[in-house]
């Protein structure tokens, strides 16, 4: 069954077509993903769909008693209302008749009767489960002040508010603009089950990869005015789409070869017998159309050369902050060490924000230290949105930070290069800035941060409004950047390709230290609850029987590293070899030295911590090992 329909739409801003011509359509229990670079039209087609903005040519149908719920990048909203009254303000019967029954217990002269038909209708409509479901929307996506104006809410929490609203109205069809923004890691996974085991049917926007892939069972690639659609998740879109962008590339090459045939005989002036054929001339312009078509360009591997690291990084030593009695950081230290890739995880407003700014000095802590070494060099990526005049082309943005770049290789390459690597065009390059989607905004403001040569980057939200390919790119320089990486990210995928430790805030101002990336944790967390499920119901304590005597060709049954065993296991390996590598270098270095009494003291000083601190990791690799054969 067909629930919406677009035929032949078109949608233009100033001179510049997003899509022209465009048929799409969604039928029921399809769950579509739409993507595509920022600044290809995604969000313009969604409001085109959603029939908030009419499209130049063309026209969308909407099937007869079909409800659509929309939610926005930026919902917009009566600011003299409550939550309460803002998510209930809808037209569903089930919702008016709960309300009906709300005010008859609350008013002492309702009759008899009319309590009665009331609770009837609740059973016709089944609404004693939809009351419960609301409850639970509600206390997933952390809205507990329903008496609260809409006007004191910030952006994340106006989000949550339009989320709730539009699963709460139980839509038809349900368009979504990037709904993982704003939420904490938690309510995305919750989400996600909701939506991947529904029968939902479904048209979304999402940088999320993991999301895309456990929700969607097609992708609609939004490609320079056309639709591409796979019949698939995220990982079957990327395979099929390298191979039709290889299809592409041939058939472009093809159109070229041709169009110097073609262009020598409209060269060429018409004989006497007649003039050149208008079909033929036509089809030189398709041609001509085709063969100047985008070739797929590979992304260079390019990485930032980063300003020289001392030995002291960061050191934070026992930091307390609170804001009135809410305590979100509670007597927290840790040393950071070089390359350090870290991820924070942890719900909103449970302090990761204040933590970053605390760090870099923008806030300081109401007791405890930050000792920050002489040589770090902060690259922060804010939440903040970009800042610019209006006379301030791309180009112009980017050359107030640097004219010239130095990669990590000692190459040189201008501004306009880098502009060019992270999916800016030369032409887009002299756009004014204001012109730019806010998905392209937060990407320019992205690259400013990269290009001062940081050695110690901290990113706070940097995945919000990127697409995909962005992404990809992002993480492949990030791969390279040889300083501290410090991320707060609601994106999975993007903490498991780039962070191997993880602080986790628990809202409470508690932060726990954990080896591994996101997907380690999970599983971690997985395990110790179903550790905790088996565990045995506690009885009384009595004597423990003498061990028996293992008879001759038996063996004892050992028991199975944990997974934190397992973690350490791993993680022992590579510290011991990096333990080996400086003792050898600094053998190497003791006897290259000139005599230097002071110096080959020191070095013979730290030779010692060396082969302490390697004696002790190679004692518990054996133990471990033992145990793992």
């Amino acid at each position: 069954m067909n629930y919406l329909s677009a035929e032949s739409i078109s949608k233009s801003y100033g001179d510049r077509w997003l899509f022209q011509n465009l048929n799409f359509g969604i039928n029921l229990g399809q769950r579509i993903a739409l993507v595509g670079i920022n600044g290809s039209g995604k969000s313009t087609l969604l409001n085109v769909l959603a029939g908030l903005i009419p499209p130049d040519t063309g026209s969308v149908s909407v099937r007869k008693g079909i409800k659509i719920g929309y939610l926005g990048q930026q919902p917009i909203f009566n600011e003299s209302l409550t939550v309460h009254e803002t998510i209930f303000a809808t037209s569903n019967e089930i919702l008016a008749t709960i309300q009906d029954y709300e005010k008859c217990l609350e008013d002492s002269n309702t009759s008899a009767e009319k309590m009665q038909a009331v609770m009837e209708r609740m059973d016709e409509l089944g609404a004693w489960d939809y009351e419960l479901k609301i409850t639970q929307i509600l206390s997933k996506l952390g809205i507990h002040h329903l008496d609260r104006q809409i006007s004191q809410l910030s952006g994340g929490q106006r989000k949550r508010v339009a989320m709730a609203r539009v699963l709460i109205d139980e839509p038809d069809l349900l368009i979504l603009d990037e709904p993982t923004n704003h939420l904490d890691l938690d309510t995305i996974e919750w989400l996600e089950g909701l939506l991947s085991t529904s029968q939902q049917t479904l048209l979304m926007v999402t940088h999320d990869r993991y999301f895309l892939d456990k929700v969607a069972t097609e992708v609609a690639e939004l490609d320079r005015g056309q639709i591409f659609s796979y019949k698939g998740n995220y990982t079957y879109f990327v395979e099929k789409k390298a191979e039709r962008e290889v299809q592409q590339d041939a058939e472009i090459e093809k159109a070229r070869n041709l169009m110097r045939k073609e262009l020598d005989w409209m060269r060429r002036q018409p004989k006497a017998r007649g003039t050149k054929s208008k079909s033929r001339i036509d089809a030189f312009y398709d041609l001509k159309d085709k063969a100047n078509s985008k070739v797929t360009t590979t992304n260079l591997e390019l990485s930032v050369k980063t300003t020289r690291q001392g030995g002291k990084i960061i050191e934070v030593d026992h930091i307390n902050k609170s804001f009135g009695e809410k305590r979100v950081i509670n007597d927290f230290s840790y040393v950071f060490k070089k390359k350090d890739r870290i991820g924070i995880i942890g719900q909103n407003g449970a302090g990761k924000t204040t933590f970053l700014n605390i760090l870099t000095g923008k806030l300081q802590p109401d007791s405890g230290e930050i000792a920050t070494g002489e040589t770090t060099v902060f690259g922060y990526y804010t939440q903040d949105e970009l800042t610019f005049r209006d006379d301030q082309r791309v180009i112009d943005v980017v050359k107030e930070i640097a004219e010239v770049v130095e990669t990590g290789k000692g190459e040189t390459i201008t501004a306009a290069q880098f502009l060019q690597h992270f999916q800016f065009s030369p032409a887009m390059q002299y756009t004014y800035v204001s012109k730019l989607s806010g998905g392209e905004k937060r990407r320019l403001q992205l690259l400013r941060v990269l290009i001062k040569n940081p050695n110690f980057l901290i990113l706070d939200e940097p995945t919000n409004d990127l697409d995909i390919i962005t992404l990809n790119i992002l993480e492949d320089f990030l791969l390279n950047f040889g300083g501290c990486l410090l991320i707060v990210s609601h994106d999975r995928y993007f903490m498991d390709q780039l962070v191997e430790h993880i602080f986790v805030f628990d809202g409470e101002g508690n932060i726990k230290s954990f080896p591994g990336n996101y997907t380690d944790y999970r599983e971690y967390l997985a395990e110790q609850e179903k550790e905790e499920k088996e565990k045995p119901e506690t009885k009384p304590v009595v004597p423990a029987p003498a061990a028996p005597v293992a008879m001759p060709g038996t063996t004892e049954k050992k028991r199975k590293l944990s997974f934190n065993e397992k973690r350490e296991f791993e993680q022992l390996d590579e510290a011991i070899q990096q333990l080996e590598a400086r003792k050898t270098d600094l053998f190497n270095q003791m006897a290259s030295e000139s005599v230097d009494h002071k110096k080959m003291a020191e070095n013979a000083a730290l030779l010692k911590e060396i082969e302490a601190e390697l004696e002790a990791k190679t004692e518990r690799w054996l133990e471990l090992a033992d145990l793992m054969d």
